[in-house]
């Protein structure tokens, strides 16, 4: 007759055998949203009538200059969440 084994509760303790913590990996979702916002910003520009070209349309601050910044903060803010180190709780 075979025994069976009986399962050990987990410990909060036991959270620290994985690479990076819970709480990190919630400021890597929020760091993919900022980049998310940042490529929604990039968007558009496109014209009704595809004979006609508008540069202000096309090169407006919002795209050129905006955008991009939100997106490299958005991996920098990612980068910082995996480096992160939690406080410890005694």
């Amino acid at each position: 007759m075979a025994t069976k084994k009986k399962s050990t509760p987990i410990k909060e303790n036991e959270n620290k055998n994985f690479a990076i913590p819970r709480q990190n990996y919630k400021f890597m979702a929020a760091g993919c949203a900022i980049i998310f916002l940042g490529f929604l910003l990039m968007i558009g520009g496109g014209n009704e009538d595809p004979t006609k070209f508008d540069a202000a349309e096309m090169f407006s601050f919002r795209r050129i200059t905006l955008a991009p910044i939100i997106v490299v903060a958005g991996f920098i803010f990612v980068g910082y969440s995996i480096m992160r180190k939690p406080k410890e709780n005694k």
